[in-house]
């Protein structure tokens, strides 16, 4: 990974994004996306890994992919990745951590430039979204979905969520998301990053 220092004269804060399914994580990113602000999907990787290994990029294919990186290059090699993908540019936004051995590379490379932000909604308004939206993937009904946040939750996505710097709940519709993530996001851009000296750039692999 190549990450400016502080003392290269260059400002960066990175938001971390988590959340259970249909928790409005991507209305999030959309609102970062629209603000002309960077977005690494972590899940975007893992998609192009199972595509390159002539998968069907669907969700059992994915998380055995997913799981299998781990299992062979450790349980951060999905952030060490990522972070690979991180240029000098003001705000970043990366979505899709799961773990906290993710959460806690991102903060060893990054330091106080890193806030974890978590989208929250309830169980019952995450259905309802999940049940409209119509992805081809998404549980079918809410015993499904119970399934899939127990799956999430094995994976440490609760540690995550419980640790998280900034929690963002949607349980309004999006106008209100939209708002909270976009002063989010602006408050952000307006905060000096660590000191000088604190974030330097590192060579990360895989092994």
């Amino acid at each position: 990974m190549r990450r400016a220092s502080n003392a290269q004269g260059v400002v960066m804060k990175v938001l971390l994004l988590t959340g259970m399914p249909g928790s409005g994580k991507s209305e999030a990113v959309k609102v970062a996306e629209e603000m002309g602000i960077p977005v690494h999907h972590m899940g975007g990787m893992v998609r192009e890994m199972v595509k390159a290994k002539g998968f069907e990029a669907d969700r059992a294919n994915m998380q055995a992919v997913a799981d299998g990186e781990r299992k062979k290059f450790g349980a951060d090699i999905w952030a060490r990745r990522t972070a690979r993908l991180i240029t000098s540019t003001p705000i970043v936004v990366i979505d899709g951590t799961r773990s906290l051995e993710e959460v806690a590379y991102f903060r060893k490379e990054l330091g106080q430039a890193l806030t974890v932000v978590c989208v929250h909604g309830s169980p019952r308004t995450r259905w309802e979204r999940i049940s409209r939206r119509g992805r081809g993937d998404d549980p079918r009904t809410f015993e499904e979905l119970q399934m899939r946040d127990q799956n999430e939750l094995r994976w440490g996505l609760g540690e995550v969520i419980a640790t998280a710097d900034v929690m963002l709940v949607n349980e309004e519709g999006k106008g209100t998301l939209r708002a909270q993530m976009r002063r989010l996001l602006l408050d952000a851009g307006s905060q000096p990053a660590a000191a000088s000296g604190e974030t330097t750039f590192t060579e990360v692999g895989d092994k």
